[in-house]
């Protein structure tokens, strides 16, 4: 028999995926010469893609029947179905509704996904703490749902 933790912690687990997607950063109220200035090569007309990393942190206290704060398949589940299905393989400009009309930064990107999945993770039981977006191997963002982290 197992023993039960009496008085639960909370812990932070992370679930890891990826996708693949283009865009472009442009913003249509310049001119061609300041969005070249301003986005360099992320401003090609002809747009650009990036092999994306997702980190998803929950936090909760583990149940007591499981151990678990969430099922981290459920989590995976999860994150495919609102973060990788709609944005695998999309351009990020044109494809993607809950993006329609946001400048798909990496940053506004984080945001988005954020409101995607921020309900569907609470009702398997955990709460949202983090996002970790990788765009390239030295950029990513970090989103905490507009709180201060952890």
């Amino acid at each position: 028999m197992h023993k039960i933790l009496r008085k639960l912690k909370t812990v932070y687990i992370e679930r890891r995926e990826h996708f693949n997607a283009a865009h472009k950063l442009y913003n249509d109220k310049w001119s061609p010469e300041k969005n070249e200035e301003v986005f360099g090569k992320c401003s090609n007309a002809n747009w650009h893609g990036h092999n994306y990393q997702i980190i998803v942190t929950v936090k909760g206290m583990p149940h007591e029947d499981t151990g678990f704060v969430v099922d981290l398949k459920d989590l995976s589940d999860l994150i495919k179905e609102y973060v990788v299905e709609p944005l695998d393989h999309k351009n990020l400009n044109l494809d993607v509704p809950f993006l329609k009309g946001i400048l798909p930064s990496t940053e506004n990107l984080a945001i988005k996904i954020w409101e995607q999945i921020e309900g569907p993770i609470a009702n398997l039981g955990g709460t949202l703490a983090k996002i970790r977006l990788i765009e390239t191997e030295n950029n990513f963002v970090e989103y905490f749902g507009g709180r201060e982290p952890y």
